[in-house]
């Protein structure tokens, strides 16, 4: 990460967290810090035990956080990212008349979530959840010297900042973007037709950390645009017509436009935090020029 960005050297320090499977202490981690953007969660759909492996490293990590901001006085501000998985209800049959905001819950119980039976994908969303959960509790019942922010996305897209050293070693939901290059597979199920690319989520991020009216208060920032994979093949085949998934200038009979759907307020977002949500065109084109380059890189 430094090795990219050396410009940040003298600014920018790391610290290894093994996992957060245990009582990881980052008391050292955050000394003499003033703020706090805590983002990591586990995110992995291949798992044997939902409780070990998704919902207690999400709420553990939390809570080491929250520990360690506890012993530091200069502590200002914890920043925290959530999900909309935390704020959905996926069984409610939820209309294009229906807009989530940060006031929503999604109804998943602990036991539901870590249940052998339930997939991973529900028990990623209860993670999510009782993560958060445990941060505003904290905030609650120990009135600590710090405030908290937490942000809620959902789908997120674009380029990487980061190392990568193929296509292939993208992350879960630009792996998905990147897959309807693929003429040789369908295009992957939507299960969220929201999104927001990661440079606005970024933004935001820094945002709720600086300004303080921002404290104490849970965003939900996302993309007025709806999605779906298809409007993003749509515009391959526009702006990249060589990797089409099909001949021609026509679209795809897969290659469909985002159907009616639930919404989700992005507007206080965008209002309390300035931030500007991109076109979905420019996060799709951005990353395929990217991801065209790290693959040009590597064939020579």
């Amino acid at each position: 990460m430094l090795a990219v960005r050396p410009q940040w050297k003298g600014q920018l320090d790391f610290v290894e967290v093994a996992d957060f499977e245990g009582k990881t202490d980052l008391t050292d981690a955050v000394k003499d810090v003033d703020a706090i953007i805590h983002v990591a969660s586990p995110f992995n759909y291949n798992v044997t035990n939902n409780e070990q492996e998704l919902v207690l490293p999400a709420i553990n990590g939390v809570r080491a956080i929250l520990s360690a901001a506890a012993k530091n006085p200069k502590i200002q501000r914890i920043v925290l990212t959530s999900s909309f998985a935390a704020v959905v209800d996926i069984a409610r049959a939820a209309g294009p008349d229906f807009t989530y905001n940060s006031t929503h819950w999604n109804p998943l119980t602990y036991d539901e979530s870590i249940a052998p039976e339930t997939t991973a994908v529900v028990a990623y969303r209860g993670s999510k959840k009782f993560a958060e959960l445990e941060a505003w509790q904290y905030m609650e019942k120990q009135h600590p010297h710090f405030d908290l922010v937490t942000l809620c996305p959902p789908m997120v897209f674009g380029p990487v900042a980061h190392p990568v050293s193929s296509p292939a070693a993208l992350n879960e939901s630009n792996a998905q973007l990147w897959s309807i290059l693929d003429k040789t597979k369908p295009l992957p199920e939507v299960r969220v037709p929201l999104w927001i690319d990661v440079r606005d989520l970024a933004r935001a991020h820094v945002e709720a950390l600086l300004r303080d009216a921002a404290g104490g208060k849970r965003y939900t920032p996302v993309s007025p645009q709806p999605f779906s994979f298809g409007l993003a093949a749509r515009i391959v085949r526009e702006r990249f017509p060589d990797r089409a998934r099909s001949p021609g200038t026509e679209p795809a009979a897969d290659e469909t436009l985002p159907g009616p759907s639930y919404g989700l307020d992005g507007e206080t977002t965008g209002r309390e935090l300035g931030v500007e949500y991109r076109p979905f065109e420019n996060t799709v084109v951005d990353l395929v020029r990217q991801m065209e380059a790290l693959e040009a890189a590597g064939s020579r």
